[in-house]
């Protein structure tokens, strides 16, 4: 690391070139004249250029619903003729050009197509055409699944990995990803194995489907007298209905439970609601859940796996249950003493509080948050008026420029599908390369899909007769959209979500990999978040929150530098329990897993007191009733947020923390860390880039030493 100051050094040297949006200035002047410069770029835009499209855009906006479909059409057939042409190769003539090439060409040429067809499902104000882009990924889908299982095109494939044929690094990796995903389709195996390969797929896929439907299909309700939610707000008590009877009605849904155990002052309110809550769909779903575990080890075990977490985490950085096993007990074992002080201070405070009753896991959420009412002078309320999304956003730009040499332009006239999106060109700052394009989608709608997102659109790659595609990403956000002519205002929340997304959108840009495989955000699944939580953190360091941050009426002041520190608190408090809390759920997730024959409801019992320092499971629950992320999503890899936020935590501490803009560092981790994208070994990635192997002591000694 480049000592400090270099930043500064860096921005001294720089030299605007004409027509470019370079800024060599820092602080709050920078800030002002990037968003004066973004807006002359607009307007010199829409000024000087008639032409909509993009150079080097193939993803396709504005389809009607019927060339949706048409397009899907295309698409398939064309995928069917390559796959056709591949598998007619007789197995002695097998090559690189004829075999290899047509396939990554293949990926290459119809990722954005297909995405042109998928993308309008998110982001379309039209019924007709969300519709018809369901029903054309439906059936790409199905196609692709299909392709996967083509027994033909395998044999051709085997043949040329077979020949040993010289290739790249790249290359071979790519054959070796086309070979392993043929193979656990079960296309090594013999027809009978593949034909119950097929049927335990379908049949877990209704298990896992059974489990969140008697999930979402419960209607439990708990009934309490006013003077029963004491504590609660009057708005919330609005919110809730009343039984014939005049009790009101508190539902079994997270945005009822939450402010209950949060906000409660009466225990055995909060404990009669924790307690319905984690009985959810109590016997039924845990007989679900057996026989779902049970399908996934019997098709492991199919496909040469000795369990299904040993299948799983095959294709992860964690390679194998021992790992993660050992990773999560690690953590939890190396932040206990932590967390018993955390915890004796929740248990002092409620003795004070309700007298001698015991302390349950049912009151860790009030008495954490009473503890951060009385710690933290935040008024997160209050705090949105120094986060105007407009700053916010030029401060990342900011941010981005610094670190990893990005400058963008907005272009005002860019084709899109609706009105509030923004389209950006990012250059590389010192060249003026065009590095790719994205679309800023930033607030709701109807129609619009709910969540906070980076969607990949075109992905770089230089399969394309050696010439590289054009990246693109899409960066969707929920925000709310402008009153009044007064500038939207993010909460917090909404902030660290935002640059945590933006991280997304640099990593899928700045990778260079030759194949569309390996491009953008299709990464090894434990590493894909870990550069989007790198970036988190400068929400969190006062100098960078002064980058990001200006009072609405007036942005020339920051945020105040108490504030910054206890926001800085607030991240860390009580983080040790909370994260014991989630380490139990890993555990019981990759135990169940990665054995056999496994009692979970006495697992849970078993491990609770174990994991949360004594305190027992919470009389009459059963967690694993109530568990989805064990069952769709994350399935054996429930550790890998966990796992993200360690080696994040460890690239940040020994990279960033003590220069925030270091500039030479940010262009080490972009050209080590996001440039191999998916083509090299993670860990090989992290500890080129470390100068050793990534650890979890730095994690834990951080946690230790923001939490004194």
């Amino acid at each position: 690391m480049e000592s400090e100051g270099n930043s500064e050094k860096t921005l001294r040297r720089s030299k605007t070139k004409k027509g470019s949006n370079t800024i060599p200035l820092a602080g709050g002047a920078a800030l002002l004249t990037l968003a004066v410069s973004l807006a002359i770029t607009a307007i010199n835009s829409r000024r000087n250029s008639k032409r909509k499209d993009l150079p080097g855009r193939n993803f396709r906006v504005n389809l009607s619903a019927s060339e949706i479909l048409k397009l899907a059409d295309r698409i398939i057939a064309k995928s069917k003729e390559v796959h056709d042409a591949v598998a007619s190769i007789p197995l002695d003539k097998v090559t690189y050009k004829n075999v290899i090439s047509p396939l990554a060409e293949l990926e290459a040429q119809q990722f954005p197509l297909v995405q042109s067809c998928v993308v309008p499902k998110l982001v379309s104000t039209s019924d007709k055409l969300r519709k018809a882009s369901a029903e054309a990924e439906k059936k790409i889908d199905a196609h692709i699944s299909s392709c996967s299982k083509r027994e033909d095109v395998y044999r051709v494939v085997k043949a040329f990995a077979a020949k040993g044929e010289w290739m790249g690094p790249e290359a071979r990796h790519y054959v070796n990803c086309l070979m392993r995903d043929f193979e656990r389709n079960g296309l090594n195996l013999t027809t009978t194995k593949r034909e119950e390969i097929q049927r335990l797929r379908a049949q877990i896929d209704e298990i896992s489907f059974q489990y969140i439907q008697n999930l979402n299909d419960d209607s439990s309700s708990v009934l309490f007298h006013e003077n029963e939610l004491a504590g609660l707000p009057a708005e919330f008590l609005k919110t809730l209905e009343k039984a014939e009877n005049g009790m009101f009605k508190v539902t079994l849904k997270s945005y009822h439970v939450l402010p209950v155990l949060e906000l409660c002052k009466i225990g055995k309110t909060r404990r009669l609601v924790a307690m319905a809550y984690g009985n959810r769909c109590g016997k039924v779903n845990i007989s679900v859940l057996e026989d779902l575990v049970q399908a996934r080890h019997k098709f492991a075990r199919l496909l040469g796996y000795s369990n299904y977490a040993e299948y799983a985490l095959s294709l992860r950085m964690a390679m194998a249950p021992s790992k993660v096993l050992e990773f999560l007990e690690d953590i939890s074992s190396s932040l206990s003493d932590l967390a018993n002080k955390e915890l004796t201070m929740l248990k002092e405070l409620k003795k004070q509080e309700e007298g001698e009753l015991p302390f349950g896991v049912e009151d860790l959420l009030y008495y954490v948050k009473k503890v951060e009412q009385q710690e933290f002078d935040l008024d997160l309320g209050a705090l949105k008026q120094y986060f105007p999304v407009n700053l916010v956003l030029s401060g990342i730009f900011k941010i981005s420029q610094d670190l990893f040499g990005l400058r963008f332009e907005e272009i005002a006239d860019a084709e899109a599908w609706h009105s509030d999106v923004r389209v950006f060109s990012v250059f590389d700052l010192s060249s003026g390369e065009l590095l790719g394009y994205f679309y800023l989608d930033m607030y709701t709608r109807e129609g619009k899909y709910g969540q906070t997102c980076v969607v990949a659109l075109q992905n770089g790659s230089a399969a394309l007769n050696g010439a590289r595609q054009v990246p693109m990403a899409l960066l969707i956000s929920q925000l709310q959209k402008d009153i009044g002519g007064i500038s939207s205002l993010l909460r917090f929340s909404e902030v660290v979500s935002l640059l945590h997304e933006f991280g997304h959108v640099v990593q899928h840009l700045c990778n260079r990999a030759s194949f569309a495989r390996f491009s953008g955000l299709r990464v090894d699944p434990d590493f894909v978040e870990i550069p989007a939580k790198v970036l988190e953190n400068w929400c969190y360091e006062s100098f960078s929150l002064k980058l990001i941050s200006g009072f609405h009426q007036d942005i020339t002041k920051p945020i105040k530098d108490e504030i910054c520190k206890s926001l800085k608190r607030w991240r860390y408090s009580f983080s040790a329990l909370k994260l014991k809390q989630e380490v139990l759920y890993c555990l019981f997730d990759q135990i169940i897993h990665s054995a056999e024959n496994v009692d979970i409801v006495e697992l849970f019992k078993d491990l609770h007191p174990k994991v949360m320092l004594g305190l027992p499971m919470l009389e009459g629950t059963n967690p694993a009733s109530c568990f989805p992320r064990c069952v769709i999503g994350y399935e054996a890899a429930c550790y890998s947020r966990i796992w993200s936020e360690v080696f994040a935590a460890d690239i940040f501490i020994s990279k960033f923390r003590d220069n925030l803009l270091d500039h030479h560092v940010g262009m080490q981790f972009r050209t080590k860390v996001l440039a191999p994208g998916g083509a090299k070994d993670p860990v090989e990635i992290l500890s080129d880039f470390l100068g050793r192997e990534p650890s979890i002591q730095t994690f834990i000694d951080n946690k230790i030493e923001c939490s004194l």
